[in-house]
């Protein structure tokens, strides 16, 4: 007789997640009667997971160990497998499980249209319109035709620099630079030319000399890229997802020195400094920037950049520009929050200029939206689960393109056929350990509305036995 490996469980099949239940259901057993049915939810993805498991605590002295949690790895690797066979990458659940353990769980496989939620069995963010992107992402540069590079700008000094320090080093040919050029479709400007003239940095070119990309790093000012890695820094670049870049505003102040946009089809990044934020050339400066000017993109942020020196010669001789990236003191923010400790009111908020209002936690009356009915660039709109006095009035809002609200609120205006259609994307917001099946309820609601794919619901029927109780100490 030859042994066959067994085909990994299904995702439909009960077995698979009931190792997971019962860790669910004996870690909410503690302090609650056995007498009632018990509710647990979670989301498993093929390379993360989670769930409300109570991990036992280290003895003390001893760091936490993978034994420790040994069950929960393998519950969770289970339903993996079960995932990678079916050929999804993540599922949400939730099971009503009974004191006989009769157990009745849900499982909500992702739809297209669905972004991953973050961390929760409840959606993520809703896309309404297939290929949508929120305004800042579809933001172009604005023209300044009088921007000219530097007077610090000097191709024979970088070239000189450069040589001095990288006496060895293998730069790139006329022809790859055109290559470069074709694929980028930009030209060079003439510093990152002779850049790479000096350098074309590639591993290969430094053979075992394991000491070369420190001192290439010293030489520059950063990690280079190499000249097959240069890309643009263009908005699609940056990703970031429909609830957090429908919160952002692309906006330029008159003295600023680098445009406030998310990317720009004129940003070259060429290295890294080394946390993970990229350095770029940036050839369409702010009003008062520099054509050619080098500018730093955070990782951590979603808009903007900083600029970093006038021109990549001042880079190289650590001439570090200590200009701020410009002030906009005499006008309203774009962005408006309202809540307990920021702006005190809607009224505080409305000006013509207003693009985004988000409303937080509120301890005082709910919040009526008419004074900012009627602005002509609000765009986004979030509001606290029972802040607001009347949610139909969101239907007079006609250029919202991002709407989050709790799922009473977004029971209202379901109801009363008040949902704005200029919508691109919504979310749930969705607070505590709330059941998910009224807000998956809600989301496929309003994914019907625009005809787009729904998350699907399945139900499977099984039985976990009686919860085993832990002998008493």
């Amino acid at each position: 007789m030859v042994d066959r490996t067994p085909p990994p469980p299904s995702i439909h099949d009960f077995a698979t997640w009931a190792p997971v239940l019962r860790l669910l259901r004996a870690g909410g057993a503690e302090g609650q009667a056995t007498a009632t049915s018990a509710r647990v939810a979670g989301r498993i993805g093929r390379h993360d997971w989670s769930l409300p498991v109570r991990r036992p605590r280290p003895q003390p002295g001893r760091a936490a160990q993978v034994e420790d949690a040994r069950d929960e790895f393998e519950a969770v690797e289970r339903v993996q497998k079960g995932l990678a066979d079916a050929g999804v990458d993540g599922i949400s659940f939730t099971a009503k499980i009974s004191p006989t353990g009769k157990t009745s769980l849900r499982l909500f496989a992702p739809s297209p249209a669905v972004e991953p939620g973050t961390g929760t069995s409840h959606p993520g963010t809703l896309i309404l319109v297939e290929g949508a992107l929120p305004q800042p992402w579809r933001c172009l540069p604005d023209p300044v035709p009088a921007a000219v590079p530097a007077a610090s700008a000097d191709p024979e000094l970088l070239e000189r620099t450069l040589r001095e320090r990288l006496p060895d080093a293998v730069g790139a040919t006329e022809a790859e630079i055109a290559a470069a050029e074709a694929r980028l479709g930009v030209p060079l400007p003439e510093e990152l030319k002779v850049l790479y003239r000096v350098t074309r940095s590639r591993w290969e070119n430094w053979g075992d000399d394991d000491g070369a990309p420190e001192r290439e790093c010293r030489a520059v000012g950063c990690e280079l890229f190499s000249l097959d890695d240069l890309y643009i820094a263009d908005a699609a670049s940056r990703h970031c997802s429909w609830k957090f870049a429908a919160m952002e505003a692309v906006v330029t102040p008159p003295d600023a020195a680098v445009q406030g946009l998310v990317g720009s089809p004129g940003w070259i990044a060429f290295g890294d400094n080394g946390g993970g934020d990229r350095l770029a050339v940036d050839l369409t400066p702010g009003p008062c920037g520099h054509r050619g000017q080098i500018i730093m993109i955070g990782h951590e942020e979603s808009a903007g950049a900083e600029l970093v020196a006038d021109s990549l010669t001042d880079l190289v001789l650590n001439r570090l520009s200590e200009r701020s990236g410009g002030s906009r003191t005499d006008q309203p923010p774009a962005v408006a929050y309202v809540n307990i400790r920021s702006l005190p009111s809607v009224e505080a908020a409305a000006h013509p200029g207003l693009e985004v209002l988000s409303i937080g936690v509120w301890d005082a009356e709910p919040l009526s939206l008419a004074p900012v009915i009627g602005l002509p660039r609000l765009r986004t709109l979030t509001a606290y689960p029972g802040t607001l006095a009347d949610p139909v009035q969101i239907a007079e809002l006609t250029g919202l393109e991002f709407l989050e609200l709790g799922p009473q609120e977004w029971r209202v205006l379901l109801d009363a056929g008040a949902v704005p259609r200029s919508l691109s994307a919504a979310a749930i917001t969705v607070h505590g350990d709330q059941d998910p099946l009224p807000t998956v309820a809600v989301a496929n609601e309003l994914l019907a509305l625009w005809h787009r794919p729904r998350i699907i619901k399945t139900v499977l029927e099984g039985d976990l036995g009686p919860l085993r109780q832990r002998p008493s100490s």
